[in-house]
Formats: C-alpha cells, sequence, structure tokens
C-alpha cells in the first residue's frame, strides 16, 4: 500500500469518526448505564485498570471548628472529609458518600485499621442484592479498595473504591468511599482511637 493510499485511507476514517461523533457520547453514556446497573458476579473487567486520579484532589484548606486537631469531619453534604490541622486548617478530601435512604449522621471512632482489606457483605446488604459474592479476598479488585478504617461496632466504614468515579457522588450503602490514593493518605495519618464526626 502506498503512502497516498494510506493518507486517503487515514483521511477517510477521521470523515467518518467526525460524522459519527455526536452519537458517540450517547451511545458511551448507554453502555456505562448498562455497565453500572447489571448485576454484580465477581470482579468488574477493567476497573482496577482504571486511573485513581481523583476528580476532587486533596488539598490544604482554611477550616474553622470547634473539633481538636487530629479529629476526622465528614461533611456528607459537601461530600468532603476533613482531616482537622493545627492553626485553622484541614486536610481536605473529596469522598463518595450514602445514596438517599442510606445517609447517617453522629460521633464514632476508628476501631480497626485495614490494609488491602477483605470484603463480606453484610446480611442487610445481601437481603437486597443476593448476586453479590459471599466473600472477596483482598485486592486492586475488591470493593473496599486499599485500606479500610472501621468505625465503631458500625457496619460503616471509611475505605478506597475500586470506583474512583463515584467519588463526590452519593452512591454508597453509608461507607465513606474515597480513592486508593487519598484513603492510603489518609490512614498513613491518623491512629485507632482517631474521633470521627460525620455531619449531615
Amino acid at each position: 500500500m502506498t503512502f497516498s493510499t494510506l493518507f486517503r485511507a487515514a483521511a477517510l476514517a477521521a470523515f467518518a469518526g467526525a460524522a459519527l461523533g455526536a452519537a458517540a457520547p450517547a451511545r458511551a453514556q448507554e453502555s456505562a448505564a448498562e455497565f453500572f446497573s447489571a448485576p454484580f458476579h465477581g470482579v468488574r473487567p477493567g476497573l482496577s485498570l482504571r486511573p485513581q486520579q481523583a476528580a476532587l484532589p486533596r488539598r490544604v484548606v482554611q477550616f474553622t471548628t470547634q473539633h481538636a486537631p487530629g479529629t476526622v469531619v465528614v461533611s456528607t453534604k459537601e461530600r468532603r472529609l476533613y482531616l482537622v490541622m493545627e492553626d485553622g486548617k484541614a486536610m481536605q478530601y473529596g469522598v463518595g458518600v450514602g445514596r438517599p435512604g442510606f445517609q447517617w449522621g453522629g460521633v464514632q471512632s476508628i476501631t480497626r485499621k485495614a490494609e488491602w482489606p477483605s470484603w463480606t457483605p453484610p446480611a442487610q446488604m445481601l437481603k437486597r442484592r443476593p448476586d453479590l459474592p459471599r466473600f472477596m479476598k483482598g485486592g486492586p479488585d475488591n470493593p473496599l479498595g486499599a485500606r479500610a478504617l472501621y468505625l465503631g461496632s458500625t457496619l460503616y466504614r471509611i475505605h478506597g473504591s475500586n470506583e474512583p468515579e463515584t467519588i463526590g457522588e452519593a452512591v454508597s450503602s453509608g461507607c465513606i468511599r474515597m480513592t486508593n490514593d487519598d484513603v492510603t493518605d489518609l490512614y498513613n495519618r491518623v491512629r485507632v482511637g482517631t474521633r470521627v464526626v460525620v455531619m449531615r
């Protein structure tokens, strides 16, 4: 095949792509909706390969609060988590929160920390989603992600996610989701016993 033939073929492909471009976003949205509404039967291909770039990057912000430095404050309304620092500042992270009907508020403490935690869906979740696995070992495809911080005697956790696109959304069953990078950063900054305040 000559260079001119290759050039013409490339030009035709580009023209066809431009002509069909208007329909492409709709198809992409439909396929994404189908992907995330489909029953869960184990590891979803490709999730562990998605970049963990935060749509809401962590940063130090001004934060006026009565809570002591070292306290974790979660604003479900803002969909932000704040780690209170000295001098009226906080480390701010983007989080995913409980969907309508699953949001909660209160004061808890971190009672356990785990790296690459395994996941055993609670009975309440299995009742709603009998298609879920009964157990998943820890790893990149586990819904709890790279780190988990367990909150008191509740079923809730602050944890990583293999679906970073859900950060900033209200989609969970009450847990606080973070990107794997952000939850690892938070994990390294807090200890067991840390106070966690969740505000609705």
